[in-house]
């Protein structure tokens, strides 16, 4: 059986998403990304960055198959297999201590997890990376405590009927969070589909 997923946002946002990750990151970079989803960003970041070394991460198996399905079928050096990661674990971070990861990046998590996901994510961040390490986050947030278009407020509609511990977040506690950890905010970037880039540099 083939087990790679597809996710139809991926085919729109790779592209916005990488124009980014291009000015950004410095050649070589060492990322590791969190909540990869099905892999096709994983798979499509880690062929245009052939300099950078590319390292997965979901706590779905199901989306493990997924990534580890859509390796095998590239001829793409720079991606490695997926990680098991659990940002609501204390000790996350201990799985790639050590490995010289200088870039985290996560895409559309944050909105679609429980607040100590985000949390979580800050405080491992802060343990992995050296200064200077880029976080890069992607997604949809309030600001100001308003939703910046009326898709972003059904959206979170639907997102915390499905879970009530999920939806849309301000970008002013994400970012009071990610102080708590250290990093700090580089730069925000509007993006389609009323989604954001945000980088913090540690």
């Amino acid at each position: 059986m083939d087990a790679r997923q597809y996710a139809a946002a991926t085919q729109r946002n790779r592209d916005p998403i990488l124009a980014i990750l291009s000015e950004v990151l410095h050649p070589k970079s060492n990322i590791l990304e969190i909540a990869s989803g099905t892999g096709e960003h994983a798979l499509y970041f880690a062929s245009k960055l052939e300099s950078c070394y590319w390292t997965p991460s979901d706590i779905n198996p199901t989306s493990r198959d997924s990534i580890t399905a859509w390796k095998n079928t590239s001829y793409i050096d720079n991606l490695n297999l997926p990680l098991s990661i659990d940002v609501t674990q204390h000790d996350w971070q201990q799985q790639v201590m050590g490995q010289g990861i200088d870039v985290i990046i996560n895409i559309n998590m944050i909105h679609i997890s429980p607040w100590q996901a985000c949390l979580g994510l800050m405080k491992g961040t802060e343990q992995i990376l050296p200064s200077g390490g880029i976080l890069y986050l992607y997604g949809p947030y309030k600001r100001n405590r308003e939703h910046t278009s009326p898709s972003n407020a059904s959206f979170d509609r639907s997102l915390r009927d499905r879970n009530p511990l999920w939806g849309i977040r301000d970008l002013a506690a994400v970012v009071e969070a990610a102080a708590a950890s250290n990093l700090q905010l580089e730069k925000v970037i509007e993006m389609p589909a009323n989604n954001l880039s945000v980088i913090f540099r540690r």
